[in-house]
């Protein structure tokens, strides 16, 4: 089981190599959600995004013997990116499958860091099926984008020094998918602050995971059409358990509630988040809970957009 230690522990690795992202704050945005609302900044994280935590802490506890194969991970770009930078650092061969209508910046950093990018077709073919494959052909450890305990822990630290610079949080959300930063960060929240109350976002699209927790087991769905491209993976099978436990529910946004708190957030507070990573600031600004007059801590998970698309989306707008 994930445990706050193993995240004490993440945090000892990660200590001088992962960014202490900033906490920003917008008298605007609170003004118009009726709370106060405290922005923890993983678009100015390692690969612009907190999956470099979690990547960096599952290799650095591998052994030599599994660095000296090589790693191989899945994912649709910051994982991707997170686990190639962590494994350059390291000196460790990569390979990452991504589907092939990843965004082309994320794919282009992957392969800038020096991994080799295997593609496939996201609504036809089984990632995990093809990375388990690869991994026997060439013997390669699996670094898993979210359900694994070290890749949870080492996401559990964006909550551990949120609640660090702001303690007395009566909420706290984050985007979900795979949930591994769900899982990681309510773990480390629950256990400094009991009483807050924690939340996942998805894509209205993807609900799969509000579906899980109704149903109380875990729902798959077709891949998701919508532009929260990180968010299409369904919820983990080591995550969900967690999130059952810890978590109050998952709030659902529209594809057109993310480009407007996107475009809020570029005009007012001079932030590019990716529309994945702006899913919990959404959820506040558009109201889909009664925050009024709370201390809100939300986690802005990724700020790796393709500006083309961007674009595309405000002028839609």
């Amino acid at each position: 089981m994930l445990t706050f230690n193993d995240t004490l522990k993440a945090c000892d690795r990660l200590r001088g190599v992962a960014r202490r992202t900033p906490v920003l704050t917008s008298r605007q945005f609170n003004e118009q959600a009726g709370c106060e609302v405290y922005f923890k900044a993983e678009n100015f994280q390692r690969t612009g995004a907190f999956k470099f935590r979690g990547a960096y802490n599952k290799i650095a506890s591998l052994t030599e013997e599994e660095r000296r194969r090589g790693i191989l991970a899945y994912s649709s770009g910051n994982h991707a990116q997170a686990t190639a930078l962590a494994s350059r650092l390291f000196g460790v061969p990569a390979t990452i499958v991504m589907p092939h209508d990843a965004p082309q910046m994320k794919v282009a950093a992957t392969r800038a860091y020096g991994a080799e990018v295997v593609f496939y077709d996201r609504y036809r073919e089984n990632r995990e099926a093809l990375g388990e494959r690869v991994c026997r052909e060439r013997g390669r450890t699996l670094v898993p984008p979210f359900d694994n305990y070290l890749v949870m822990a080492g996401q559990g630290t964006v909550a551990l020094e949120l609640l660090e610079d702001v303690p007395e949080l009566d909420f706290l959300l984050t985007p979900c998918s795979g949930c591994g930063l769900l899982a990681g960060c309510a773990t480390v929240a629950k256990h400094l602050r009991p009483s807050i109350r924690v939340f996942g976002v998805e894509p209205e699209a993807g609900n799969d995971t509000w579906q899980s927790l109704r149903k109380g087991e875990r729902v798959e769905i077709a891949v998701p059409r919508t532009i929260a491209d990180a968010l299409q993976t369904p919820v983990g099978r080591l995550t969900f358990p967690i999130i059952k436990e810890l978590i109050e529910d998952v709030l659902l946004v529209r594809d057109e509630e993310l480009i407007e708190t996107i475009r809020f957030m570029l005009e007012r507070m001079k932030v590019l988040i990716e529309p994945s990573g702006i899913a919990a600031a959404a959820a506040v600004r558009h109201k889909k809970f009664d925050f009024t007059g709370c201390r809100v801590g939300v986690v802005l998970s990724g700020g790796n957009v393709d500006l083309v698309k961007l674009a595309g989306y405000l002028k839609e707008t």
